[in-house]
């Protein structure tokens, strides 16, 4: 018997067996084709989807590219738009041009600096030229001065003078037009990276030193003054820096010539401090050019633009810089503050171990130039070997002078998250003395520190003197002057070997009073100890002259017969005030005062919302816990979240101040109740309702609206709004002055913006307006403040309002706590908010001699609820009561009457109730009752419907204004009656004894409806 073939095709022996014949049956039958076959069906479909994956791919690939192509063409437009300068030499100079990165074609131009490349090659070609100008200047007229000045400097020489070949740059230029018509300004860039090499010799004692390479950095201002009528047109140059430029010397051999006698106090950097700073406002260079000037004197030392008073408060967040062991604990700082405005530069003291240091200073620069001069403000902290770096600030005058009044926290360049507190202001300088006596009396009011404020400042024009007497050895002096005023002193620069110097120099001081203080002016050698004459000058005489203006020869005393010296000598005086009109009667607010609404959004419910929340990826759908964000008027509101509902009710209300509407539809109905459908969602709406609320002034509507506010009030808002408070700030009387540095600054439920000037009459200026939920348990409480110090306060109930006229009071207010001449005028306006659209409606009997006479027989009056946005479903709901103001008799009440509310909440989908209060006690009572009110909704009498009022000790006409809520349906409510219950608590543990009950009698009430009354209370059983 044959086998049947095995695996592999191998035969399978007989006497192996069946069993291994149909075990190897599968591996090589039919089964194992149709396996194949199956794998090869599908490798082929494989290879005709191939085509389609690749195509694929490829656009895939296609569309990256192009991506990356368009965001990289946005990055390059990107670094355009933001440096256009620098895209502009990297590629049409750099690739187009082939020239150097750093130059640029005189037609590139960018706005307010312009380039001046043909300024630079024309200084190129003259460079050589200056060079030897320099060596000229050098050696004839600078060497000589130097040899002058010092005994130890007399064989000193200039050995080498070469300016180098690489000549100054003027990087760019800006124009500045329609400041002043006789007069072209003009700022230039300069950059100077030269090679130049100078060197010095002192033979005497075997010194050589020089200066191999310098860089000058710096905004250079030119100022071309006066215009003339004639060639050349302009009658001088003015130059200066209206920044500490960027000095650079490489010095060569500073060692040795420090070591000269008489130079050993100085240092390097103190030689570049003085370099640096004679280039600086208020030093100028005048190069006057036609012959006899007369404005020269004024240009060398014009009056300036105005002062500016720099109050150092605070900092806060320095950085700790003291360390200890190896900086494993970390202390403090000890910090203080460098004050600078070009060459005036203040410290501030130093606070102890202080990371929030307060320094309370007052500092004041003059000012020159606007714009331009920067105040800059740097902090250290100081250490016994060098002091470490904390932070600094810049800020240009322009936005001072802009501001008047500016004061901010500044952030710190290089200091974190430090901040300094600054204030500053600014004062006009004015050529008369109108205002004087004014700014001398505020003055004695403040308390500054280190200096008390000034009232004026002088200038003064040290020009020339004339035939000064000889020394005693017959030898012509080195004149200097001494200027004195109070106990600053100044010293000119000394001219050597002449009995008629010229100075040329001019010297500025403050002054606390000019009335009083005197300016005194010594010649002297150059020893300090030789006196050539003196002078003293009562300032008292410049307040009567002409424009503030001394220029003439003055005779010096104790000096020779002849002589005399040139002073032109101004004053101005510090304006901080104008003057004050006639006092007001009444606030004088803009025409927009008073015209803010209140706009009420009912957030009510929403429908048919989209599932978010899936699970098992999708598989099976959950539901969303959706909750809705609301903005208007720059005010944000976020409802509370629903859990797991896709038609949510959230029935909330928020209120926002809107002074113009921007709702079309809100304006022109005053109201929206609509489905409003969801965007960019498949299904969903929103329900909602917009009311606009514009004050009413009048007082007869405030107990409905209160009553109204109670009970669309819903649980999860918050309370709402009756009134719209709108208060206008006008100005102060006569405010106590605190002393402090601060100006006057004001508290009205927020802080006002400080005043604008340091003033006992503030005038702020100001409205304000605050949602006002009880107009009659409210007060706006005012207080005017002083850095801190409490100046005057207000306190003014707003039941003055409601009884005044119109609501509103427009008068001066005394200040409490304040001298009887300190007062505020304000004006106070209160708009109470009427709902029209809050679904309570009351429509009364038509008046006439049918309602008089139905109100005498104690007729009652239907009330009705409507459902706003559909005129068509006037739900009548109807409870029959007694009216509140039908005459009762008290004998048909003897237990008294209970004030009660009733009302069918629709949107809220509730029954509400209002517990008022109770009156009318006639019953004698043996012990004054502890009265409480219980309300059941019957036929039910379960624990679940019954609410109860807090008890009431020892009255007989208790207040409770407590409202109860039911959730019921409108078909649930119509079949359900309200019994009130009045009841005296015993103690704790008992019931309360009962003494009358309001719902009894009313008839088979069907429907509940807003009703707000008195209601007499019978004597009835408790539950």
């Amino acid at each position: 018997m044959e086998g049947s073939p095995g695996e592999g095709g191998r035969p399978v022996p007989a006497g192996s067996g069946a069993p291994r014949a149909r075990l190897s049956a599968p591996a090589g039958g039919p089964g194992s084709a149709e396996a194949l076959a199956a794998l090869g069906a599908m490798g082929r479909r494989l290879l005709w989807l191939l085509p389609v994956y690749l195509a694929g791919v490829a656009l895939y690939l296609g569309w990256r590219g192009r991506r990356r192509s368009k965001e990289q063409s946005l990055r390059a437009a990107g670094l355009v738009l933001g440096d256009e300068e620098a895209a502009v030499s990297a590629t049409a100079l750099g690739r187009s041009l082939g020239q150097s990165q750093s130059q640029l074609p005189a037609w590139v131009s960018f706005p307010d600096v312009e380039k001046a490349e043909w300024l630079n090659k024309i200084l190129a070609q003259a460079w050589p030229f200056f060079g030897q100008y320099m060596e000229k200047l050098l050696v004839e007229n600078i060497a000589p001065s130097i040899r002058a000045s010092n005994t130890h400097l007399q064989t000193f020489t200039f050995s080498k003078i070469d300016m180098g070949e690489k000549p100054l740059r003027v990087i760019g230029v800006k124009v500045h037009t329609g400041l002043n018509k006789k007069q072209i300004l003009l700022d230039l860039n300069i950059s100077y990276a030269g090679d130049v090499q100078i060197d010095v010799e002192v033979k005497k004692f075997f010194c050589k030193a020089g200066v191999k390479g310098m860089q000058l950095h710096g905004m250079l201002r030119v100022i071309l003054e006066p215009l003339i009528g004639n060639v050349p047109i302009v009658g001088a140059l003015t130059m200066f820096f209206i920044r500490r430029p960027t000095l650079d010397i490489n010095w060569t051999g500073m060692t040795n010539l420090l070591d000269i006698p008489g130079l050993s106090s100085l240092s390097d950097t103190m030689i570049m401090d003085s370099i640096a700073s004679f280039l600086v406002l208020p030093n100028r260079l005048l190069i006057p050019l036609v012959p006899d000037l007369h404005e020269a004197a004024q240009l060398r030392s014009p009056i300036p633009r105005g002062i500016v008073r720099v109050y150092l408060m605070e900092a806060k967040d320095l950085q700790s810089k003291d360390k200890y062991i190896k900086g494993m604990i970390e202390g403090k700082s000890d910090p203080y503050a460098v004050v600078r405005v070009g060459t005036q530069v203040f410290t501030s003291k130093v606070i102890d171990e202080n990371l929030n240091p307060k320094w309370n200073e007052m500092y004041e620069f003059i000012v020159h130039e606007v714009p331009g001069q920067e105040l800059e403000v740097e902090l250290f902290d100081k250490d016994p070997d060098q002091d470490d770096f904390l932070g600094r600030m810049k800020l240009d005058f322009g936005e001072v002078m802009q501001a008047r009044v500016l004061e901010e926290w500044f952030p710190l360049q290089d200091g974190g998250r430090a901040r300094v507190h600054l204030r500053l202001e600014w004062h006009t300088l004015m050529s008369d003395t109108s205002k004087l006596d004014q700014v001398l009396q505020w003055n004695k009011t403040l308390s500054t520190k280190p200096e008390p404020p000034s009232a004026a400042i002088l200038v003064v024009y040290l020009d020339r003197a004339q035939e000064l007497p000889l020394k005693k050895s017959s030898k012509e002096p080195n004149p200097m002057v001494q200027l004195s005023v109070h106990d600053v002193t100044r010293e000119s620069k000394v001219v050597y070997n002449t009995v008629s110097p010229i100075w040329d120099d001019a010297f500025r001081f403050f002054l606390q009073d000019p009335t009083a203080e005197d300016i005194d002016i010594q010649v002297k050698d150059d020893n300090r100890q030789t006196t050539l004459g003196s002078l003293t000058i009562h300032l008292s005489r410049l307040l009567n002259a002409d424009d503030l203006t001394l220029d003439q020869w003055f005779q010096l005393e104790n000096s020779g017969p002849n002589s005399r010296q040139l002073d032109v000598i101004e004053s101005a005086n510090l304006g901080s005030s104008v003057d004050q009109p006639p006092r007001p009667t009444k606030a004088s607010p803009d025409a927009e005062f008073g015209t803010e609404s209140v706009i009420r959004i009912h957030l009510l419910e929403a429908e048919n919302l989209i599932a978010k929340d899936n699970f098992m990826g999708g598989m099976i759908k959950g539901k969303s816990d959706p909750y809705v964000k609301v903005r208007l008027g720059g005010q944000k509101f976020r409802s509370r979240v629903i859990k797991e509902d896709l038609n949510p009710r959230w029935s909330e209300i928020y209120e926002v101040r809107v002074c113009k509407i921007p709702l079309r539809q809100v304006l022109s109905s005053k109201f929206v109740d609509e489905w409003l459908p969801l965007e960019d969602v498949k299904s969903g709406r929103l329900h909602v309702k917009l009311e606009c609320l514009p004050p009413t002034y009048s007082a007869a509507e405030l107990e409905q609206v209160l009553i109204v506010n109670s009970l669309i009030q819903t649980p999860k808002s918050e309370e709402l709004s009756s009134a719209l408070l709108s208060v206008f700030l006008d100005r102060a009387a006569d405010l106590p002055v605190s002393g402090a540095l601060n100006p006057m600054s004001c508290f009205l439920a927020l802080f006002l913006p400080e005043v604008s000037s340091q003033t006992a009459d503030p005038v702020w200026d100001e409205a304000f307006s605050f949602l006002i939920k009880k107009p009659h348990a409210e007060s706006l409480e005012l207080q005017v403040k002083d850095d801190g110090h409490v100046l005057g306060s207000l306190s003014l109930p707003l039941t003055q309002l409601l009884v005044a006229e119109g609501l509103v009071l427009d008068q001066w207010f005394q200040l409490n706590n304040a001298s009887p001449t300190t007062q505020i005028l304000m004006r106070v306006q209160l708009g109470l908010l009427v709902s029209q659209h809050s679904g309570v409606e009351a429509f009364h009997a038509v008046m006439g001699e049918d309602n008089e006479e139905s109100s005498l027989k104690g007729s009652e009056t239907e009330l009705y609820i409507q459902e706003d946005g559909d005129s068509r479903s006037m739900q009548e709901l109807r409870q029959r009561m007694p009216h509140a103001n039908s005459n009762l008799e008290l004998s048909d009440s003897p237990l008294g009457q209970l004030h009660l509310t009733v009302w069918y909440n629709i949107d809220a989908r509730k029954l509400i109730a209002i517990i008022h209060a109770c009156r009318y006690w006639l019953e004698k009572q043996n012990d004054i009752p502890d009265p409480y009110v219980s309300l059941i909704l019957l036929p039910d009498k379960s624990r679940v419907t019954k609410r109860k009022t807090a008890v009431r000790k020892k009255t007989l006409n208790p207040e409770f204004n407590e409202k109860f809520e039911w959730d019921l349906t409108l078909e649930e409510a119509q079949r359900r009656k309200l019994e009130a219950y009045i009841k005296n608590s015993i103690s704790f543990m008992s019931r309360g004894e009962p003494i009358g009950k309001v719902g009894d009698g009313c008839g088979d009430c069907q429907e509940f409806s807003f009703n707000s009354q008195w209601s007499p209370c019978k004597r009835g059983g408790g539950t």
